[in-house]
């Protein structure tokens, strides 16, 4: 039987494509009759995850190589509603993991119209639901993804439906993808004001890569509460205070970024989030996607001990952060 932990954590960045149990995708994809492209199952596992001997050129390769597989499997109401269930109760099983943002882009799960994304979304939020009713001690939300590679009156009619069912506990949005020639960041802008307007939170895929103009469009016109990864911000020691005057928090998936090779190497992961400390800049700790990559919130946490980047003070602190830049609040027996 695994050992309990104890210690309450908040989860803010995971996307529920690369989130769930292997051992369930294998299932699912043979149940809905998805003609996987390997017939063994541990083949299958090495084709959706990422231990510590592999690594991605890039964001590209990412979404190429895994998301598309994990992604189409995922593309019906039965699918979504099993897999956010399960990853929201597996994280309070393995990591005590209270409160969870989990995010998806509905456009990338309707087989380009052939599904309703009302469907697709409202079985993710029943997903939702039942699994806070068997954890009850977790809070959980769902964030919306618009998507670089979609039309901006694509990505309106996703923020439309991320607004009808805000009362059902869709808490924000969030742009996501690999940076594109195409995508206008400018021209989203207006749907993020729309979707703020509307009571939800704001929180964006931006200088993830070295894209540090669209980071900076993105603090200072924007001005989302959290942004996803932002590590392009360290070059820049106007636009570190204007994250930390704004309030903004910043989303680190620290093996993430070493496995997609945005972040080189472990010394500089430990110079980007040593600047960010020494400046005053606030992040939250995260997977990106705990069953992908192999890891959890705890594994980061240790991971980042182990490799002298940061203090347990240091952890905590950052934890305290995530309760409180979280767009669902936690239950009382949580933490504040």
């Amino acid at each position: 039987m695994a050992q309990r932990t104890t210690t309450p954590r908040a989860e803010l960045h995971t996307h529920l494509g690369a989130a769930v149990d292997p051992v369930i995708m294998w299932t699912i994809a043979h149940r809905q009759g998805i003609r996987l492209p390997v017939k063994d199952y541990w083949d299958f596992e090495d084709m959706i995850t990422m231990g510590p001997d592999k690594k991605n050129r890039g964001i590209d390769d990412m979404d190429k190589n895994y998301y598309h597989l994990t992604e189409l499997i995922q593309s019906s109401p039965e699918a979504m509603e099993e897999t956010v269930h399960s990853v929201i109760g597996g994280g309070y099983r393995k990591c005590n993991l209270v409160l969870q943002e989990l995010r998806f882009a509905p456009m990338k799960r309707n087989r380009t119209g052939e599904r309703d994304l009302d469907f697709i979304i409202l079985a993710a939020l029943w997903g939702m639901r039942r699994a806070m009713i068997e954890y009850s001690q977790v809070t959980a939300g769902l964030i919306i993804g618009l998507d670089r590679t979609f039309t901006p009156a694509q990505n309106a009619i996703t923020v439309e439906k991320a607004i009808r069912y805000k009362t059902d506990g869709i808490v924000g949005v969030d742009i996501l993808g690999p940076d594109r020639d195409t995508f206008s960041m400018e021209a989203h802008a207006p749907l993020l004001k729309h979707a703020r307007k509307a009571g939800l939170g704001l929180t964006v895929h931006a200088g993830e890569t070295g894209n540090l103009e669209e980071l900076r469009y993105v603090v200072r016109t924007i001005r989302p509460e959290r942004i996803g990864h932002g590590l392009a911000a360290v070059k820049d020691q106007k636009l570190m205070k204007d994250i930390v005057k704004q309030g903004i928090v910043l989303e680190l998936c620290p093996t993430s970024n070493l496995r997609n090779s945005v972040v080189k190497d472990i010394a500089e992961l430990r110079t980007i989030i040593r600047t960010f400390i020494d400046n005053g800049v606030r992040f939250t700790i995260n997977t990106d996607g705990p069953e992908m990559y192999r890891t959890s919130v705890i594994k980061e946490e240790k991971f980042l001990l182990a490799q002298n980047i940061m203090n347990e003070k240091e952890i905590a602190q950052c934890m305290e952060w995530a309760f409180k830049a979280a767009f669902v609040k936690p239950k009382e027996n949580g933490k504040k």
